[in-house]
């Protein structure tokens, strides 16, 4: 909170043994999950970086939390991060390419780079990035899109080669989620928020 400069927000509890501490990353949350359990050692995922811009910085900064996730400060504009922006390794860009432009609706800013409001998404091809990394474990797992209709941008992420990992599914009065994975298997959550978009309602 201090160092990286990302406020926390509330806490929610997910399920017994387990909090989500929610912490306000300029506009987007950042989720870190609690595990009273030990998590198991699994492979990490193709999620590689969390960049924050911070006002006055002259350069970046790199910094790694306690379980080794990387953090990294840096001057608004960098990279074209003007608020928040997440590193990501994957096996074959031109299949990524396909799934955020076509499956999600982003914009293709510079080779690699994806759009997606006030973030950024850079992706590196790498021959050594994971596949099908579990969504236990420690490290970054996934990343959420907030919608307003879930199961219609589940249905178009699959037409352009996601795969499903969890079907439209609402809780309680909260939000409408799935749960998709790209061409490598990084997940992702579709979040459809009743707090955010005002309703439930699947059409």
């Amino acid at each position: 909170q201090e160092e990286a400069g990302i406020p926390f927000d509330h806490l929610l509890k997910i399920r017994r043994g387990q909090d989500q501490h929610r912490h306000d990353a300029l506009g987007s949350v950042l989720k870190i999950n609690h595990h009273a359990d030990p998590l198991p050692d699994t492979p990490p995922a193709g999620y590689r970086e969390l960049i924050v811009a911070r006002p006055g910085l002259t350069a970046p900064k790199s910094l790694t939390d306690p379980d080794g996730n990387r953090v990294t400060l840096v001057p608004p504009g960098h990279e074209g991060v003007t608020q928040i922006g997440v590193r990501l390794a994957v096996r074959d860009l031109a299949a990524h390419r396909k799934f955020y432009t076509q499956g999600l609706g982003l914009t293709e800013e510079s080779p690699g780079a994806f759009r997606a409001g006030e973030t950024l998404l850079i992706l590196e091809e790498r021959p050594d990035a994971p596949a099908d990394a579990g969504m236990q474990g420690k490290g970054w797992r996934y990343i959420t899109f907030q919608v307003f209709k879930v199961d219609e941008e589940h249905a178009r992420i699959l037409e352009a080669g996601g795969r499903q990992a969890m079907p439209p599914t609402t809780l309680g009065t909260t939000a409408r989620i799935s749960m998709v994975r790209d061409p490598d298997g990084n997940w992702i959550e579709i979040s459809q928020r009743a707090s955010i978009v005002g309703t439930l309602e699947t059409h």
